[in-house]
C-alpha cells in the first residue's frame, strides 16, 4: 500500500526535476509528478480508526561507539613498555594451529576468564602464517575482539614485541574490572 506525496512533498519533487539537467539524447523528465489517488478502503465494521505513534527518543543518550581495538588509544607509558617487550603478560593463550571455529572460541573463553580475575594484558599467539598461506587466525582475530562479548573486555589491541612472538603474537589489553 502506498501513501500520496503532500502538498510539501509535490513542490519539493517538482523543485528538484526542474534543477536535473537530463544526460544527453535523453528527454527531460516531466516537472511535476501526476496526481495518484490514494486508495480508498471500506471501512471496517466497528473498526477503530488507526492512529500513528510518533517514535519515542530513547530513554538515555545513546553511548558513543567505542573505537576499533586497534586505534584505541593508550596512556603513552603502556605502549612504550609494549613495543619495548618490557612487560609480562598476564596470561598466554596459544591459537595456532587450531581450527578458526575452535580458536574464536578459545579466545572468548580466555578473553573472558582473564576478565574476571582480574588480568590485565594477554598474549595472543596466533602464528604468522606462510607467504603461499598467510595466518588466518591472525587476519580474523580483529573481526572477533568487535564482537560485543568480547569488546566489552578489551581495552587494545597491540602488535607484539619480538621477545612475545613478533608479528606472530598481539598484546590484548583487558579494561579494569
Amino acid at each position: 500500500m502506498s501513501r500520496g506525496l503532500s502538498a510539501q512533498e509535490r513542490a519539493l519533487w517538482a523543485r528538484v526535476a526542474a534543477s536535473v539537467r537530463p544526460l544527453a539524447g535523453r528527454p527531460r523528465p516531466p516537472a511535476a509528478l501526476p496526481a495518484i489517488p490514494a486508495p480508498v478502503l471500506p471501512p471496517a465494521l466497528g473498526a477503530a480508526p488507526i492512529q500513528t505513534r510518533q517514535p519515542q527518543p530513547p530513554a538515555w543518550p545513546p553511548s558513543r561507539p567505542s573505537p576499533p581495538v586497534l586505534a584505541a588509544t593508550l596512556d603513552g607509558g603502556w605502549d612504550r613498555r609494549l613495543s619495548r617487550g618490557a612487560v609480562r603478560p598476564d596470561r598466554v593463550i596459544d591459537l595456532h594451529d587450531h581450527s578458526l571455529a575452535h580458536a574464536h572460541q578459545a579466545l572468548a573463553m580466555a578473553v573472558e576468564d582473564a576478565s574476571h580475575q582480574g588480568a590485565r594484558l594477554l598474549l595472543v599467539i596466533t602464528g604468522k602464517g606462510r607467504a603461499d598461506r598467510p595466518g588466518r587466525i591472525r587476519g580474523e582475530l580483529s573481526h572477533w575482539l568487535e564482537q560485543a562479548s568480547i569488546r566489552r573486555h578489551v581495552a587494545a589491541l597491540r602488535p607484539a614485541s619480538l621477545r612475545h612472538g613478533g608479528s606472530g603474537a598481539f598484546y590484548l589489553v583487558l579494561k579494569r574490572t
